[in-house]
């Protein structure tokens, strides 16, 4: 789930770092079975329902639900995000899942008190050319960002890999919303923009959380907010894709948290 960050403490303990990759394991085997079970003809609500079952099926809670941002909170279990809606898409019952949508789901977990958070956009049957391009940029930049999460680097040296990626193809870069550390919360620092300066922004050390996520705009990178004040869209209409994981920095090569184990 996308941050716009607390002042907690960015490097984590090993008992905190093994807690952190249990919440990690368990977010992404739930985001593992909503992309295998989301088709044609579901509704986002029941797609939603499901989360909200297996979360709890695992010993898990839902950080999504009832999460706070000013006078608001959030009302559903997960944010599932179709087509021109970039993140915080709300389940909803008349929001039926087409043939062609590009269905972004992003599942926040609380397991023992901390958070494991991912996302991935997935492809229902055949999309046209320009949107299954659009996804597999956004995972491929995603993966080569990752290999900046070293310790040494600065949070500038992710972002920048990301730019540099995407800046290839043309797309949209969302600038509103953005990549965070996590730990006991779920928007902790440092804030991770997808777009940035090489050498630039807080150092990454040995044990630090970070969920690193491109939001990818397949036209302008602009965004407005719907009417309930969660779900974001592309200001002209165009698709976007989002993908995330998130990574521990270590003193080697980065670790990816968020693979399922199954």
């Amino acid at each position: 789930m996308a941050s716009k960050a607390s002042k907690l403490k960015p490097v984590r303990t090993a008992e905190e770092i093994q807690s952190i990759r249990e919440a990690c394991q368990l977010a992404a085997t739930i985001l593992h079975r909503l992309t295998d079970a989301v088709e044609v003809g579901m509704t986002t609500y029941d797609l939603d329902q499901m989360g909200r079952r297996e979360i709890a099926a695992l010993g898990g809670e839902s950080a999504c639900f009832n999460y706070a941002s000013g006078n608001l909170r959030f009302p559903a279990y997960t944010c599932i995000s179709i087509n021109e809606e970039v993140v915080h898409g709300i389940g909803r019952l008349e929001r039926v899942i087409k043939q062609g949508d590009a269905v972004s789901i992003d599942v926040v977990v609380r397991y023992n008190g901390y958070i494991g958070d991912n996302a991935t956009t997935v492809l229902m049957g055949p999309a046209a050319p320009e949107l299954v391009k659009l996804v597999s940029s956004t995972r491929a930049s995603l993966d080569y960002a990752i290999t900046y999460a070293c310790a040494g680097n600065r949070v500038g040296d992710i972002s920048n890999a990301v730019e540099r990626f995407i800046k290839k193809h043309g797309y949209g870069i969302v600038r509103d919303f953005v990549g965070h550390g996590i730990g006991t919360s779920m928007h902790e620092p440092p804030q991770i923009p997808n777009f940035g300066r090489r050498g630039q922004g807080a150092l990454l050390k040995p044990g630090m959380a970070l969920a690193i996520e491109p939001m990818i705009n397949l036209g302008s990178p602009g965004i407005r907010m719907l009417d309930d004040g969660w779900t974001a869209v592309t200001s002209d209409g165009s698709y976007s894709a989002h993908c995330e994981h998130t990574v521990l920095v270590t003193e080697d090569t980065p670790e990816i948290l968020t693979i399922p184990q199954i």
